[in-house]
């Protein structure tokens, strides 16, 4: 049985998503989901880190409820950091 929630999204464009959740009381992930675990390349140096989830939830499960409008907005100026002249007299040091 899926444990729902509701959960925004910013990917592509904001939306609400509903979600599958870890099972909380899950023994094998302790409810986080998965497993985490860092690897090493050929010379034993830190290469990332690897997540294998747990078969308790599945994290491909979700369905989009509606998206967010785009709501109208004024866009900032860039702002120059060197004032309006385009140098500073101010020292460097």
């Amino acid at each position: 049985m899926p444990r729902l929630r509701i959960q925004l999204s910013d990917w592509d464009r904001r939306s609400l998503v509903l979600t599958d959740t870890p099972r909380p009381d899950c023994p094998d992930c302790r409810g986080e989901g998965g497993h985490a675990y860092d690897y090493g390349d050929h010379t034993g140096e830190y290469a990332g880190t690897e997540w294998d989830p747990c078969s308790c939830w599945d994290e491909s499960r979700r369905w989009t409820l509606f998206r967010l409008p785009r709501l109208p907005g004024r866009r900032q100026p860039e702002r120059d950091p060197w004032g309006a002249s385009g140098y500073s007299d101010e020292p460097p040091f």
